[in-house]
């Protein structure tokens, strides 16, 4: 019997939710491409798109790739930028990638910043502890309330954008999922004010029934003091 055909019998004792994801993910051609060219996920494939499009990883550059697991996207900077030149954060664990630096902790915790830039410190020739890119694929978990659902992408996405404005250096890159709709005008305010250019970018390997979108902005005019 066809490996797909017994996981949608197998997918029947999930409840519908479950079942749907699982029926996605089976016919979803990028997570089989993922598997194929040893991507730890689809969103790799993301990040490859938007590279390709505004050609933001360079050698030697330095990124942080916030909310990391299960890594993906680390995976593909790497190899870009050079080993021990990329900083994954997570609060879940993540499995070790050759030359990427990984940091267990949550970002929004008090002594968050002065972690992040001590392990940027530790990047040689980084002594100020800065970064080249700060990239977020993170997106909270829905309530099930539009509205709140709303507040809480919005809320994740500006404290990432804050983040950024005190560890980027000068014509640095942020990049940033939002949701269709989305956008309030506080980021857009903050992002047009720190950056010489802000753009929308869906990637095509996005889901086609998915609202998610990113913002790119580049060209960071001048670091926050913290």
């Amino acid at each position: 019997m066809p490996q797909k055909y017994q996981n949608l019998k197998q997918s029947r004792k999930f409840k519908k939710s479950s079942q749907l994801w699982l029926r996605r993910q089976l016919n979803d051609e990028y997570v089989e491409k993922a598997k194929i060219m040893g991507f730890r996920s689809r969103a790799s494939f993301k990040i490859i798109e938007i590279d390709e499009k505004f050609k933001i990883f360079k050698k030697n550059k330095i990124v942080v790739d916030l909310g990391s697991a299960p890594g993906g996207w680390s995976q593909y900077c790497v190899d870009k930028v050079g080993h021990n030149n990329v900083l994954a954060i997570d609060l879940l664990p993540m499995p070790e990638i050759a030359g990427v630096k990984f940091l267990q902790q949550d970002f929004l915790a008090d002594d968050a910043v002065v972690k992040i830039q001590q392990s940027l410190k530790e990047i040689p020739y980084n002594s100020k502890g800065l970064c080249d890119v700060l990239m977020s694929d993170m997106a909270s978990n829905t309530m099930g309330d539009q509205t709140t659902d709303h507040l809480r992408i919005i809320g994740l996405l500006e404290e990432a954008l804050d983040l950024s404005l005190k560890i980027l250096k000068v014509n640095g890159c942020f990049i940033g999922k939002i949701f269709q709709g989305g956008s309030s005008d506080l980021i857009l305010k903050k992002l047009r004010g720190n950056f010489s250019q802000v753009r929308y970018f869906k990637p095509q390997s996005s889901r086609q029934d998915s609202a998610e979108t990113y913002l790119i902005a580049t060209g960071f005019k001048q670091l926050q003091s913290i």
